[in-house]
């Protein structure tokens, strides 16, 4: 996937937004999906995302997941989210992975309530916005992280409210017990400021 999804993944997607909108729950695409939906091109083979868990039924999210032909890709799905808060699943007509993470954070359901719903292929789902992303993958901070988080802000950085984003990543970075976060986090946006300057 580059600039739009692939058959595998938009049919991936139809079935998940399909899912959630049956169980009921807030609910948006994060991750590659995401990134690529706010105009990063890059690869993804699978599909992110983020679910309200306060309130929510592992056993009917599950179920109801099954229904539309995602499965758990390992053994008791149940117990692995509740250990992990990570829902790992496929789905099956595609071989298409899937991961839901369970949200409890008031930033998060604020992220889901902002969301967009954008077309994806042939799928329309909610989205998180480039600002919010920029927040979650500054949280990861993985190598491809990174990356997004620059190509983010070289495009969209001039409409996020950045002292809402600054925030917010100081707080995760205490909670992970990572302070050097903040500054890593701050020369990212230098750089994205001056390639955006530049071009």
């Amino acid at each position: 996937m580059s600039d739009r999804p692939s058959g595998a993944l938009a049919a991936t997607i139809a079935a998940l937004a399909r899912a959630l909108s049956d169980v009921g729950c807030p609910h948006m695409i994060v991750g590659g999906v995401a990134v690529i939906a706010r105009g990063v091109p890059r690869l993804t083979r699978d599909v992110d995302a983020v679910v309200w868990a306060d309130g929510l039924d592992l056993e009917f999210l599950i179920d109801t997941l099954r229904r539309h032909q995602i499965e758990g890709r390992v053994a008791n799905p149940v117990q692995v989210a509740t250990e992990t808060q990570v829902v790992f699943l496929e789905h099956r007509p595609t071989k298409t992975p899937l991961e839901i993470l369970l949200a409890w954070l008031p930033f998060e359901l604020e992220a889901m309530n902002r969301a967009e719903s954008l077309k994806l292929g042939s799928a329309t789902a909610p989205v998180a916005l480039a600002e919010d992303l920029v927040v979650y993958k500054a949280a990861a901070w993985h190598a491809r992280d990174r990356d997004d988080v620059e190509r983010l802000l070289v495009l969209h950085g001039d409409r996020m409210d950045l002292d809402r984003v600054r925030g917010l990543v100081a707080e995760f970075a205490e909670a992970l017990e990572q302070p050097e976060r903040v500054a890593e986090f701050e020369a990212v946006v230098r750089r994205a400021r001056g390639i955006a300057a530049d071009e």
